[in-house]
């Protein structure tokens, strides 16, 4: 059985190695493809890509010619993939790789996907808070259900595989096409692992944004919500309204009122602010959908010596 691994490569010149050597060391019983995609590094990951291949057969790489994201080089390894099944992981050596043996074992027993389910353990308070928080919204708002600690660190089948290049969409949220395609799925417990090399490029600001396109990739409860609010907003207008017409004919105009309008024009600003954010971000995906630019260019690749 030929396993093709996928691993998108972003600034991890010093952990490819040792991640090439475990590979290789534990999974010497299988027939391997290892798939990287460079991702636009700034340090010497092609450098060390380029060596790494031309000494090691069952290694491809293929560089973007700018960081197009994680998401655009997990579609690129997945549309370059050969083998019979996919395993996807990081290259920061936080997925073990001997957990692959039992994802394996799972999909011979009729699994297409195993999922490797990280626990959070060690992880700092601002990271796991505002995780449990997207996770919580993202279920509680989304069409579909995601499960917290299940990544990308993952076996898939070639069907599935094949599912997930077949949806073309520019803005990708892969933790949500994972669950949309559906098959037979099996999570397996992981312990939360430190990052052996270099600094993590997922700050609490690219968590939000993260979380964003979640919520607005797979539902337009957020479009539903200003409706509502708006609906609500203009109800209690009318009354308020009705009220104040009421005690100007039976008391006369009331000279004080600063305090009611201004926070009424604050209320009702922030509202049309908010309700117009998030009109803008649903308009701003469908002129990104429209232009139809590819995901990403390839600069070069271990194919081009071939």
């Amino acid at each position: 059985m030929l396993i093709s691994i996928v691993i998108p490569v972003f600034n991890e010149s010093k952990n490819l190695k040792p991640l090439y050597n475990q590979l290789k060391d534990n999974l010497s019983n299988y027939e391997l493809d290892i798939i990287f995609i460079n991702d636009g590094s700034k340090d010497q990951s092609l450098d060390t890509l380029k060596a790494l291949c031309q000494d090691n057969p069952i290694c491809r790489y293929y560089s973007f010619s700018k960081n197009f994201g994680k998401e655009a080089a997990m579609l690129a390894g997945l549309k370059a993939v050969q083998g019979d099944v996919c395993i996807i992981m990081d290259a920061d050596l936080q997925h073990p790789v001997e957990m692959i043996h039992e994802m394996i074992e799972f999909y011979h027993k009729g699994y297409d996907q195993v999922v490797a389910k990280r626990d959070r353990q060690g992880e700092s308070i601002t990271r796991s808070i505002p995780t449990k928080l997207f996770y919580y919204l993202m279920n509680v708002t989304g069409d579909i259900n995601l499960t917290d600690g299940e990544g990308d660190f993952r076996l898939i089948s070639k069907p599935v595989v094949k599912s997930i290049i077949s949806l073309s969409e520019y803005n990708r949220f892969s933790k949500g096409i994972f669950e949309w395609v559906g098959y037979r799925k099996k999570s397996i417990p992981m312990r939360n692992v430190e990052r052996n090399e270099g600094q993590s490029s997922f700050s609490l600001f690219k968590l939000i944004d993260y979380a964003i396109d979640g919520i607005a990739s797979y539902n337009n409860k957020p479009l539903r919500i200003c409706f509502y609010l708006g609906s609500f907003i203009m109800c209690l207008s009318i009354i308020y309204i009705i009220i104040a017409l009421i005690q100007t004919l039976i008391h006369g105009i009331d000279t004080p009122g600063y305090f009611t309008l201004l926070a009424s024009i604050l209320l009702l600003g922030g509202i049309q602010l908010f309700c117009l954010g998030v009109i803008g971000e649903y308009i701003g995906r469908i002129y990104y959908e429209t232009k139809k630019r590819p995901h990403y260019i390839i600069q070069e690749s271990s194919d081009d010596n071939d």
